[in-house]
């Protein structure tokens, strides 16, 4: 069925990132699967009708609309590559409408909350590398899967950056801030050396208590304490922080455009979605003060 082949041509071709890649690929393994189930294993056979059986399948094992919408991409990019490499004329999913999304309420923090989460850690050794963590990730909007796979090569202190690698050509480069200069040259140069222990081959930028790479699981337990113990309402995550730093950045003047780079989006209608948050402010404001709101 080209599976394998399409998988080569986004990396190669496309340039995807790995988890975008691996999402396609399950996505277009499960519709292909799908339909080998119900006998259809030759993709002349494939119609609209055999699409919107699969959509039907999903929408009613209670997925998502969001994840419909993202299954149904990636079939839609697996047709593509078929017209594209001559086995088909026609896209069987051109006229098959994304299901509508009910957008979530963004969830951020206020400055406030920000100011009292930044100042929860202490200065023990853990401390030291959890206020480099929370400070980056606010000065920067850093993805999570880039601030775990961040290496110290990355760093540049003197000039204040921090090279987020992306994939291939994707790598972007963000200021740091002085307060974030401050807590990474203070991590590195004293707390970090200490986790490391005997492991100083280890080139990740944080590290656990083992000297090695901390992880996805091992960052959230970190967002989770520190949420707690600065009274943060709602649960921490990585992208309620990557909101804040979004939104205070509209709040205080930064440029769509900007903050599209800054944040790595390459539809800039990902960072529209920040806009409405700043809008609403706005208007609260206006209905507050204006004496004939």
């Amino acid at each position: 069925m080209y599976t394998d082949e399409f998988a080569e041509y986004l990396q190669k071709d496309r340039k995807m990132s790995k988890n975008t890649l691996e999402a396609y690929n399950r996505d277009v393994q499960e519709f292909v699967s799908f339909e080998g189930a119900r006998g259809i294993t030759d993709i002349a056979d494939m119609s609209s009708t055999e699409i919107i059986a699969f959509l039907h399948t999903l929408k009613t094992s209670g997925k998502s609309a969001a994840t419909v919408n993202r299954k149904l991409a990636s079939v839609r990019a697996f047709f593509n590559y078929l017209i594209h490499m001559g086995l088909l004329a026609e896209n069987p999913t051109a006229g098959i409408k994304s299901p509508k999304i009910e957008r979530k309420k963004l969830e951020y923090l206020s400055m406030e909350e920000m100011d009292r989460l930044l100042s929860t850690p202490d200065e023990s050794i853990r401390g030291i590398r959890d206020r480099a963590i929370l400070e980056v990730m606010y000065a920067t909007g850093i993805r999570v899967s880039e601030l775990i796979e961040a290496n110290v090569e990355d760093i540049n202190l003197r000039m204040g950056f921090i090279t987020c690698a992306g994939d291939l050509s994707k790598a972007r480069i963000v200021p740091l801030g002085r307060p974030a200069r401050a807590a990474l040259e203070n991590y590195i140069y004293d707390s970090r050396d200490r986790l490391l222990k005997e492991n100083r081959e280890e080139k990740a930028l944080f590290v656990n208590y083992n000297g090695k790479r901390i992880t996805r699981q091992g960052l959230w337990k970190i967002l989770k304490e520190y949420g707690g113990k600065a009274g943060v309402s709602q649960r921490l995550t990585p992208n309620i922080i990557r909101n804040s730093f979004a939104v205070h950045m509209l709040q205080n003047g930064a440029d769509l455009k900007s903050l599209q780079e800054l944040m790595g989006h390459e539809d800039i209608t990902a960072t529209q979605a920040y806009l409405a948050v700043t809008k609403n402010r706005i208007k609260d404001v206006y209905d507050k003060t204006h004496p004939r709101a």
